[in-house]
């Protein structure tokens, strides 16, 4: 006679599940968008909507100075604070870079003896630019006690301000070749791939890597845990801010060269509402408005999932207004979800 023994795994033998990273239910979003743009495509237009690469590739286009600011919007959202100055900044920075950048053969030049300049130089001072509002928005911050959403907005005004008083609301034109190839195509394994697509991809590589493995990350996403905790910890959060705050300028500043750049002008109307497309993509891609949980994968995806629908209601021919409502309702679904699982990870 034989005899089974049944026994039942404890709760610690039992095999963990392996949960999928956040950014998967993500990407499972742009893709369901991506597939309905498709679908409704061929039954209303009779057309493709993915399997159009001049299409796909206007879209990245598009998308890819909003990701180059939501890089830097996204570390300051898991700090817990927000950086509304970021469109502002790209105008302001887009003005300076490219008075820096215009050719010797343009009478009305913004400087008629700094002409043809080496494209190191207007990219350095747009760079240069952005790197000093950021700089200011930390300060305030970290040693005025001043809200975020008080000190970025105002940095929004005056750096709007300053776009326009910079050449009296005149446009700069006349760029140079070299500077225009920043925002032009370049081959790559026989594939022609628009500059700014390659800036915003090594942007957030670089970025991903320094929040992940590195101290810088650490200490960013420990302030967005609990600021008291991290001063607790030993953390600088006033110095750390500052620095957090002066990378989101920096790549403003860099979008702001870039955008500048592809136009082959800068306009001080520049960067108008990015700010929000960038807060929207850091939110949509799984940042928490709470601060301390984010990722720039999350953010990548996000920032893809806006241009996929810009794109995809330009292709279904839908007015533009609709666009903006159907954008705000995203932003608004985010967040609540975000609050959802804020409640649950506490009750956990």
């Amino acid at each position: 006679m034989t005899t089974e023994h049944a026994t039942k795994a404890t709760p610690s033998e039992a095999p963990r599940r392996r949960r999928l990273p956040p950014e998967a239910n993500i990407f499972l979003v742009l893709i369901g968008i991506a597939l309905f743009f498709e679908v409704v495509g061929w039954l209303v237009v009779k057309q493709s909507f993915l399997f159009n690469s001049q299409r796909l590739t206007v879209m990245i286009l598009q998308v890819a100075v909003i990701g180059i600011i939501a890089v830097g919007v996204t570390q300051v959202i898991i700090t817990g604070g927000v950086d509304l100055s970021s469109g502002s900044v790209v105008g302001m920075t887009a003005m300076i870079a490219a008075s820096f950048a215009q050719t010797s053969d343009y009478a009305r030049a913004v400087y008629p003896g700094l002409t043809d300049l080496p494209v190191i130089f207007p990219i350095a001072v747009g760079l240069l630019a952005g790197l000093v509002a950021g700089l200011i928005n930390g300060s305030l911050i970290a040693y005025t006690a001043i809200p975020p959403f008080i000190a970025t907005l105002g940095m929004m005004v005056a750096a709007r301000g300053v776009a326009k008083w910079y050449t009296r609301g005149q446009p700069v034109s006349m760029l140079q070749d070299d500077y225009a190839a920043i925002g032009a195509n370049v081959d790559v394994l026989g594939m022609s791939i628009p500059v700014p697509v390659i800036i915003f991809l090594v942007v957030a590589a670089i970025f991903h890597v320094a929040l992940r493995y590195t101290r810088y990350g650490k200490f960013t996403y420990a302030i967005g845990a609990n600021v008291q905790a991290a001063r607790v910890s030993g953390i600088d959060v006033g110095r750390h801010l500052i620095k957090v705050y002066a990378i989101a300028g920096l790549l403003s500043g860099l979008a702001g060269v870039v955008l500048s750049a592809r136009a082959i002008t800068g306009q001080a109307s520049m960067g108008v509402a990015y700010e929000l497309d960038a807060i929207a993509a850091a939110v949509i891609g799984g940042t928490s408005l709470a601060g301390g949980v984010g990722r720039i994968t999350g953010t990548v995806i996000g920032t893809i999932i806006l241009g996929v629908m810009t794109s995809g209601f330009t292709f279904l021919r839908i007015d533009a207004y609709y666009q903006e409502i159907v954008k705000g309702i995203i932003i608004v679904a985010a967040v609540i979800i975000d609050q959802y699982r804020q409640r649950r990870r506490r009750k956990a």
